[in-house]
């Protein structure tokens, strides 16, 4: 997608910041510099130590039972975001099951351009297992994975699948539900926002849940609401969140990734809160992130390779092809609530625990929130 030198340059300061405060544990990880367009080179590179063994070796891996794996992130493993989770979830799946799972963690390959090249470069080198963590590796994975019947392929959230593929996704909507009952709780002004990058299948959930949750504590509540149109827009985040905070807004949920860097970073100039996605960012702004959804993907990490290795993931049915996270599997949980601007009264916090609650019991029906079709 086209950027501006403006979000070039806020998105590398981002990733400078996160770089100081992310958590990402040490592994056989190759990086792609933040902004590289040579995506392909660097899975060339990535892929040196397997190639270098040849494909002896890689049959004597699949022989003694361990599986070789790729883990393909569209960013930095410690971006405090939906990489670091996905990074994080693999990594304990990994650590559990040392004698089982070879793995190569590549960051940073983005671009949709850059993604099929990686996928055929690791399927090319007899890995086992290839995982596409993210919404732009659904086209490049339903193209590919048909050409390589051996190798198992594994989505990041998504719709489309064929034979060898299936997809992990989170049931947004429970997390964007307790932001929203989060935000109404807490608004001083009534009026809140959501600020999405792009608007893709688990993203549109999420913000339909948020905006069903907020309007289950007052039907009246104003809510805004913007996409960027690309996950790694920080500074056009950065803008849509400052002119909601100007309106009146005082509470911002956010989808994640680089935009959730703008949001945080309005919310700390403008003293306001926001409510972070995918793990908790309060570190990032102490006196303005009050809380968040926070994403375990090791819920569903650990039944994929139960499925692989008993010889059930293949052939399934494709509405069968879906792991998913939610409050109910444990996937899905919220960061403690940082309130010291005291916005939320013992009450509130015992509303927001008890709803959460509720969600983990499968206690609260949500309307199947579908593209195009508003939140009533």
């Amino acid at each position: 997608m086209k950027k501006s030198a403006r979000m070039l340059a806020a998105a590398m300061a981002a990733v400078m910041m996160l770089t100081a405060c992310g958590s990402g544990s040490a592994g056989s990880t190759t990086a792609a510099p933040a902004g590289d367009s040579k995506a392909a080179e660097t899975q060339a590179e990535a892929g040196t130590e397997a190639k270098e063994s040849g494909a002896a070796e890689g049959e004597k891996a699949g022989a003694d039972g361990v599986l070789k794996v790729a883990l393909i992130l569209p960013g930095k493993k410690d971006d405090v975001s939906f990489n670091q989770a996905m990074f994080q979830g693999m990594q304990k799946y990994v650590d559990a099951h040392a004698n089982e799972i070879d793995l190569k963690v590549v960051e940073n390959v983005y671009e949709v351009a850059d993604i099929e090249p990686a996928l055929m470069d690791f399927a090319d080198q007899g890995y086992d297992v290839v995982f596409g963590h993210g919404f732009q590796f659904m086209e490049p994975i339903v193209k590919v994975a048909p050409n390589y019947p051996d190798t198992k392929f594994l989505l990041g959230t998504g719709y489309k699948s064929v034979d060898n593929s299936a997809i992990y996704d989170v049931s947004l909507q429970s997390g964007g539900y307790l932001m929203g009952v989060i935000a109404a709780l807490a608004s001083q002004s009534g009026k809140i926002g959501v600020v999405g990058g792009a608007d893709a299948s688990e993203i549109f959930r999420g913000h339909e849940g948020f905006k069903f949750g907020a309007k289950s504590v007052n039907p009246d509540i104003e809510i805004q609401e913007v996409y960027t149109g690309d996950w790694t827009d920080t500074a056009g985040a950065k803008e849509a969140a400052v002119g909601m905070y100007d309106s009146g807004v005082d509470v911002i949920w956010h989808s994640g990734d680089g935009i959730g860097l703008g949001v945080v970073q309005a919310a700390k100039e403008k003293d306001m809160y926001c409510l972070g996605n995918v793990a908790d960012q309060n570190s990032l702004a102490p006196d303005n992130v009050l809380s968040g959804v926070v994403y375990q993907w090791e819920a569903v990490i650990s039944g994929i390779f139960d499925d692989i290795r008993s010889g059930s993931f293949t052939g399934r049915e494709e509405a069968d092809r879906f792991y998913w996270i939610n409050a109910e599997d444990g996937g899905l949980s919220y960061a403690p609530i940082s309130d010291p601007k005291g916005w939320l009264t013992d009450e509130d916090k015992a509303q927001i625990e008890d709803t959460f609650k509720k969600l983990q019991a499968g206690e609260i029906e949500m309307p199947e929130f579908t593209q195009g079709e508003a939140a009533k």
